[in-house]
């Protein structure tokens, strides 16, 4: 059974998370993904802690970061910054289909590795850089971190309690779902390129994914004018929703439609609610939520929140439990759709990742392992570029690869 991607090699440039996800997703599905690293240091992120213990217990430059985002690939350390080194990664995007960067625009090309020099040598290649703000523009030299493009793109000063002050999401959302836009970028270029011919480049920028997340609240302000502000767990548009204290805990809960808050009204036993004119529609439940959550929080308190869940589960309602990290991966469905699974890591042991979300009926995704540092360079150099035993040695000792 063929992956989708099995006749498409990447050359990766990128690293710790907004590319190195793309080029994971590429790799899910068959890719051969070269990734570059620096020799001794390799990656960024295999300096970010928590580490990979050996079997030993002593750290490992297998970091939580890098496990995340580089399974499947063949590592090649090459140092760029060396015009052998260039030459070596030119040499390897002359037999590539796709090449991807994520550094700063025009960072590369001083190296020779830019669009502009490489098609020049391969034509018809796909070659993606990501950006924090672009290729132009005035801000397009600026580094770019996730937590600083939240703020920027307007995220953070829509999260948290209105009485609060602005907060960021503590996962790398900017990066992933710029990887993801990346991926799904080049899927296209190279459709378009099966068609014509032609290569293309790619400008992805982590501003234009982040500020699309704002979603239906920046098309709110585009049309009409309406600026977000923070609600904390309340839907902006929803009322009843948010999270409500429970007799152990909390539970989050949203009634869209008016049938599943009559719902709601009758599991709680306050039927009343239903015809109390206050309440009759969701605009006016909006206006005077304040009253409406008091009684809310006075029936939530009577149950724990799993017996909660499985009642409103039952009645149609919209709920989950807050899960924990522990929580999540105890989750009945969780375990059933097999998100954790164990691969063989090169060290002889099992590393313990989750799988990719990417699901084929026809096609299934074939879990790798992340590669350690540098362990498929003299393979690479020697099968792709045909670089004689001796001819690496020399490049390894004057300290190239």
């Amino acid at each position: 059974m063929s992956e989708i991607l099995s006749d498409i090699k990447i050359l990766d440039l990128t690293r710790v998370v907004s590319g190195p996800w793309a080029t994971q997703l590429l790799a899910d599905m068959g890719a051969t993904v070269y990734k570059i690293e620096r020799p001794v240091a390799g990656d960024d992120s295999r300096a970010m802690r928590p580490f990979w213990k050996d079997a030993e217990g002593k750290d490992t430059n297998e970091t939580a970061f890098y496990l995340f985002a580089n399974r499947g690939k063949q590592s090649i350390t090459v140092d760029t910054a060396q015009p052998e080194g260039a030459a070596l990664v030119r040499e390897l995007a002359a037999k590539c289909d796709v090449m991807i960067d994520n550094f700063k625009a025009g960072g590369l090309k001083k190296y020779g590795l830019d669009y502009e020099s490489i098609r020049k040598i391969n034509p018809s290649i796909v070659y993606c850089s990501i950006t924090g703000f672009g290729q132009d523009g005035p801000f397009a030299a600026r580094p770019a971190y996730d937590s600083v493009m939240q703020a920027i793109a307007g995220m953070m000063s829509m999260c948290g309690e209105p009485d609060g002050p602005p907060m960021r999401t503590p996962l790398p959302i900017s990066d992933v779902t710029t990887g993801y836009v990346a991926a799904v970028s080049i899927l296209g270029a190279l459709w378009h390129r099966q068609k014509t011919g032609q290569g293309q480049f790619i400008d992805t920028a982590m501003l234009d994914t982040t500020v699309q997340l704002n979603a239906q609240l920046a098309i709110a302000y585009l049309v009409m004018g309406e600026v977000p502000r923070r609600v904390g767990n309340v839907s902006p548009n929803i009322y009843p929703s948010g999270v409500f204290p429970t007799k152990n805990s909390e539970i989050i809960m949203v009634c869209p439609a008016n049938r599943q808050y009559e719902s709601l009204c009758k599991l709680i036993g306050r039927p009343e609610l239903i015809e109390d004119q206050r309440f009759k529609t969701n605009v006016l439940r909006r206006q005077n939520r304040p009253e409406l959550a008091v009684e809310l929080t006075k029936a939530f308190v009577a149950r724990t929140s799993e017996e909660w869940a499985e009642l409103l589960e039952n009645a149609g309602v919209p709920c989950g439990a807050i899960n924990s990290i522990e929580d999540v991966f105890n989750n009945p469905q969780v375990k059933h759709r097999g998100i954790r699974i164990e691969v063989p890591h090169p060290s002889g042991r099992t590393a313990t990742l989750m799988r990719s979300p990417l699901r084929f009926s026809e096609t299934p995704v074939v879990h790798r392992s992340p590669p350690t540092l540098g362990q498929h360079t003299d393979a690479v150099l020697g099968g792709v570029l045909g670089k004689s035993a001796e001819e690496i040695a020399r490049l390894r000792a004057g300290g190239i690869v």
